[in-house]
């Protein structure tokens, strides 16, 4: 979800957009069509008007259709097309209403004027496009059409709305478009963050996207300039090294003073560790991919650590479930562990070291002996040591700590009890 925050955003603000404006033009469109069918309601009191007139003068049938004619009104006769009409018609507003009629009558004490009340209801119909109004009196009821009214049409309305809706979902598709270029840039970063160096970010395009792209790309090319110079720099210096090393092994072979022969055979052999250390260092620093990774069981590591540090196995307590097992670069992790159990000869009390797996499931190097003096981070930092007599050269916790970061871990310590627990968590 995380990934695509920028897209469901903009898909998210697209749909409020159309939801709003489709809601407003519903609204609108049904406001129009009730001031549209008042509009043309009022149309019925003429009808009234003129029915009442012929009601009052009782005046003849023509007469009346002649008197709607001038209003292009047209009075419905057949009784068929009559009950179509009121049965199949849409009602669109009706309303009652009264009727005053004063009438001047004779009488034997003379001339008297007559209010007479009646009710009236007014129908409005719409059938087959066109418009009707029935008119109910006492008397009977008339149905009348309308020759010039039109019904309620929504295709300005629609029309309107069909390009607002157009102009909306275009100007996001170009939003959309704009945004492409930034998700295939975040594939080439992704990329470039799994190891593939040659990935370019070069583009074209001169927008703010194209300026990041191409900063990139620049940033790339010297990032990599700089990896293989240090590579180049770091493979030459071990290979330099090495060559006075082993000259210088051979040569203190020779020495006929035994104490200054070990002397000197400890001072290379040491020389010798570094240059190797600095060797898994540098592969450690450069691991790019996982594809020497693979699931080993933990106890199978533990035991290629024990013996690659070469210590009586007596000394090593090992706690781990046999089915216990991890992801890993086998020769490095293996060296990480051994690495601990050298901690453990050199600074515990009593040279023993106990490797277990802790409740939570994390592997756990326990040794007696005295709290650090300091925070862990500071013996993990290069060429730091508690104890300058010790034969150590402050590489071991670093290099534990760097093979731990490729595997996606971490070195912890607690001191409990007068015991030291390193942990890989």
């Amino acid at each position: 979800m995380k990934r695509h925050a920028v897209l469901i955003t903009v898909l998210f603000a697209l749909t409020v957009s159309l939801v709003s404006v489709s809601a407003v033009f519903w609204e609108f469109y049904k406001l129009n069509k009730e001031q549209y069918i008042n509009h043309i309601f009022t149309k019925y009191t003429v009808i009234t008007q003129i029915y009442r007139e012929h009601q009052q003068r009782q005046s003849s049938e023509i007469m009346l259709e002649a008197n709607l004619a001038v209003y292009n009104l047209e009075l419905i006769k057949d009784e068929k097309l009559r009950e179509q009409i009121l049965t199949k018609g849409k009602v669109l507003k009706q309303k009652g209403f009264k009727s005053f009629n004063t009438s001047l009558l004779i009488s034997e004490k003379g001339m008297y004027t007559k209010n007479t009340v009646s009710n009236l209801r007014a129908i409005m119909v719409q059938y087959k496009g066109k418009i009707y109004f029935m008119i109910e009196t006492p008397n009977g009821k008339i149905l009348i059409k309308d020759n010039e009214l039109k019904p309620y049409s929504y295709i300005n309305i629609l029309y309107t709305f069909a390009m607002v809706f157009a102009i909306i979902s275009l100007s996001f598709v170009l939003v959309l478009q704009k945004l492409r270029p930034l998700i295939r840039l975040r594939k080439k970063i992704e990329r470039y963050g799994e190891g593939d160096m040659e990935v370019s970010f070069k583009t074209k395009s001169e927008d703010e996207i194209g300026a990041i792209s191409n900063g990139l790309e620049h940033a790339r090319e010297r990032i990599n300039n700089v990896l293989s110079s240090r590579t180049l720099f770091l493979r030459n210096l071990m290979h330099e090294l090495k060559t006075p090393i082993a000259k210088g092994t051979i040569a203190t072979q020779m020495l006929e003073s035994p104490k200054q022969r070990d002397r000197f055979t400890s001072i290379f052999k040491r020389l010798e560790t570094l240059v190797n250390e600095f060797a898994l260092i540098e592969e450690v620093t450069s691991l790019d991919d996982k594809k020497d990774f693979a699931e080993y069981r933990l106890i199978d590591i533990i035991d290629g650590a024990v013996d690659m540090a070469m210590v009586d196995k007596k000394d090593v307590i090992v706690d781990v479930p046999a089915d216990k097992k991890i992801h890993a670069n086998y020769r490095l992790y293996t060296t990480a562990i051994k690495n601990m159990i050298d901690n453990a000869m050199k600074y515990s009390s009593d040279h023993k070291i106990t490797i277990c797996v802790n409740e939570n499931g994390e592997l756990c190097f326990e040794s007696k002996g005295e709290c650090l003096k300091h925070p862990l981070q500071y013996y993990i930092e290069p060429f730091t040591k508690d104890n300058p007599s010790k034969n150590s050269f402050g590489l071991g916790l670093y290099l534990v700590d760097s093979i731990l970061k490729a595997h996606g871990q971490v070195l912890a310590h607690e001191y409990e009890n007068g015991v030291n627990r390193f942990i890989f968590a």
